[in-house]
């Protein structure tokens, strides 16, 4: 996805964004040090799902709507290998087969698949699942005393320049995201410029007006949302691109002024801290220089690879170390929430989920972000979910030998 590189220097490296939805970035790490482990028959789990069949074979539908728009010989990342997507297909198309016969288990899928169990860098303290979901908001189109915060479409003097054109062997996949300014590429304006100095005010790109400026940062987090228009129509707001900054957590921002302490971050103690205090909000709001722009789409959400998400199945990780659409099976545990979102205890997590999103702070072999769904419900379990985990890919068996696989550059 994005890697140092030699000319141009260190600066273009903070500037590098891909044109992929919000806000993530793996650091000078080599996914060498980071491999996915091939596991033995007898190291392969039960694969037991505790989600309904149903919505695991939809999620599959999807992630294959998706193959049938690309060419067959694209590859993917998985770890320190290349997956030709016509390998991602089949695999998909091999294991829809064993879940409508009836005999997808564990002995169908070690003898029909290869399974590999993500690992985590060096610089990761261990493999970490998080939760996201799908904002329902109050929205006005005009602005108003009360509906006074933009959210922004894309800008017409965002540039979006793809560098594997100039040198694909050193930049592929890379892009850098700036504007122009006295015939030179400069950085895109960041969060501080673009709501503090109202920098796109003049292109009246807004799409639409909400009540409360930390109810537009979240939506930028989550990359998609619902607004609710008076009289009870919907519109749906779909990712458009970036501004290219660098995504920082405010959660780690509001533990170093000492206003949160680190085991009590959530994303509703992040709210209610700022609401409690205004005087901070939007310092705090800008220490996150990455800004999210976006469309009027006709379904949602919308992941990374335009298909609509799956809540439950649909997980976003980071695509510079595994394959896009592809199967996967998650180990980890989420919260039992009381009446008032309270956090009762957890329960295990076990289900087959498809890699069809991506996003700003998801970086890392060991990153994986589930989607909850949409609404408040959906914003309770992800605000709350974080905790270790395990992920499973499977590929089916070629019959050339696996370590036949390209490795990637």
């Amino acid at each position: 996805m994005k890697r140092c590189f030699f000319w141009w220097g260190f600066c273009l490296f903070l500037f590098i964004g891909c044109a992929e939805p919000p806000q993530k970035e793996p650091e000078a790490e080599s996914r060498f040090t980071a491999p996915f482990e091939r596991l033995a028959p007898e190291e392969v789990p039960s694969f037991s799902d505790d989600l309904d069949p149903a919505s695991l074979r939809v999620a599959v539908e999807r992630s294959l709507e998706f193959y049938r728009k690309v060419p067959s010989d694209r590859t993917y990342p998985l770890g320190d290998l290349t997956i030709r997507t016509d390998t991602l297909r089949a695999t998909l198309l091999e294991f829809l087969a064993l879940l409508d016969s009836g005999r997808l288990n564990r002995d169908s899928i070690i003898e029909s698949f290869e399974v590999f169990k993500a690992s985590h860098g060096a610089r990761e303290s261990s493999p970490l699942v998080t939760g996201y979901y799908e904002p329902v908001l109050d929205g006005r189109l005009e602005a108003g005393k009360e509906f006074c915060y933009p959210v922004y479409g894309l800008p017409p003097d965002l540039l979006t320049i793809d560098l594997s054109l100039f040198d694909p062997a050193r930049f592929s996949g890379q892009r850098l995201v700036g504007r122009l300014s006295e015939n030179r590429v400069v950085p895109y304006y960041d969060r501080s410029e673009i709501d503090g100095l109202k920098k796109l005010a003049r292109h009246k790109g807004e799409l639409v007006w909400l009540r409360d400026p930390v109810d537009v940062f979240f939506l930028h987090v989550q990359g998609s949302g619902k607004i609710r228009l008076p009289g009870g129509k919907f519109r749906q707001l779909g990712y458009a691109g970036t501004n290219g900054r660098p995504y920082r957590s405010i959660g780690k921002a509001l533990i170093d002024r000492g206003a949160l302490a680190q085991e009590e971050v959530t994303l509703q103690t992040i709210r209610s801290c700022l609401k409690a205090n205004p005087e901070i909000r939007d310092e705090i709001l800008q220490q996150n220089e990455s800004y999210v722009f976006f469309r009027w789409v006709q379904e949602g959400p919308l992941g990374s690879l335009s298909v609509v998400l799956t809540p439950g199945r649909s997980v976003a990780t980071d695509p510079a170390y595994h394959p896009r659409g592809a199967l996967a099976f998650l180990v980890s545990e989420e919260p039992r929430l009381g009446p008032g979102g309270e956090v009762l205890g957890w329960e295990p997590l076990h289900r087959w989920v498809l890699n069809q999103d991506a996003g700003g702070a998801i970086k890392g072999v060991g990153r994986v972000d589930l989607f909850c769904g949409s609404g408040e419900t959906a914003e309770q379990v992800a605000g709350r979910l974080k905790h270790p985990g395990t992920l499973y890919f499977i590929l089916k068996k070629q019959k050339e030998s696996p370590k036949a696989l390209n490795k990637a550059e």
